[in-house]
């Protein structure tokens, strides 16, 4: 009998317990004695996780079940580095300040590499590195942030569910396209 077979999503999500340190949050802040989390460790809190293939995301027929399974439509891209981010370095802040989501929130790298943070049952951080190819989902109510590693660039695809998009449109685009409206009148 051979070894177990190694899981292909530990090749690009990788999870561990962090330390208290206060050090740039760019840093793996593994503990001492370093303490890994596994990924079906990390199931049992909600966070769900796939390995694809970011090259091909236009048609990887996994990716596109898994949305149509969890009736998403609508995707879109964020890049965050110092290059590509407007207002990077107050952005990568907010980015990092915990919070939570009353809907699950997906995140798919598809180039680069960060960490996104969550919150375990007795309220301890667990860092989640995610690298090209990487895709997590987040649950509703779960307490996470999120930051560049020291490679400081990530692109990755996010979704929004059908109802918190239309809420989106409804509050923020019709509201700037009023505000624009009403400035072109001044």
């Amino acid at each position: 009998m051979g070894a177990p077979e190694k899981d292909p999503r530990e090749e690009v999500l990788q999870a561990w317990y962090m330390d208290d340190s206060d050090e740039d949050q760019r840093l793996p802040h593994h503990k001492e004695p370093k303490e890994f989390v596994s990924l079906d460790q990390l199931a049992e809190l909600g966070v769900l996780s796939w390995r694809l293939d970011a090259d091909n995301y236009e048609t990887d027929e996994e990716f596109k079940k898994i949305r149509e399974s969890r009736g998403y439509s609508y995707m879109d891209f964020c890049e965050v580095s110092p290059e590509k981010l407007p207002n990077y370095e107050e952005k990568i802040k907010s980015f990092f300040e915990e919070h939570l989501h009353t809907d699950e929130e997906i995140r798919y790298a598809v180039a680069g590499s960060g960490y996104f943070d969550v919150r375990d049952r007795n309220d301890k951080w667990i860092r989640v590195w995610v690298k090209k190819g990487g895709m997590i989902i987040l649950p509703a109510g779960i307490y996470h942030r999120f930051t560049l590693d020291s490679d400081n660039y990530i692109k990755f695809k996010y979704d929004l569910p059908p109802f918190i998009r239309k809420e989106y449109l409804k509050t923020f685009v019709e509201k700037e396209v009023g505000d624009r409206a009403v400035d072109a009148a001044a």
